[in-house]
């Protein structure tokens, strides 16, 4: 198994915000099955201000290589996308339209 965190903007307006956390109390089915069919076993998003961290636990053969392929050629993955979108917005630092960063680990705690 293989653990990602991500984390994203949200743009800084009550309205997006709350629109988005809306969106997410339920997300259709296809996407779901779109999250399964590229090898995520769990997702879950928590939300600090606009600011959004994902924590994603994926099979050994996930990449986000065959997941953008897979997003690429689902229309309703693309439809969510481009929904989603108009509530988020570029992390510092990243190129236009980047929405979701990979974080890098940087200490891990086992007992």
């Amino acid at each position: 198994m293989q653990t990602f965190l991500l984390i994203c903007d949200l743009k800084d307006e009550p309205e997006a915000i709350q629109a988005y956390v809306d969106c997410h109390k339920t997300v259709a089915p296809e996407i779901l099955e779109s999250i399964r069919v590229a090898g995520i076993v769990q997702m879950s998003i928590y939300r600090w201000k606009n600011r959004l961290s994902m924590i994603m636990v994926a099979d050994d053969d996930f990449s986000f290589e065959k997941k953008a392929e897979l997003d690429n050629a689902n229309p309703k993955v693309q439809e969510w996308e481009s929904f989603l979108g108009q509530y988020q917005t570029n992390l510092p630092g990243t190129p236009p339209n980047w929405r979701w960063a990979i974080t890098e680990k940087i200490f891990d705690f086992k007992a």
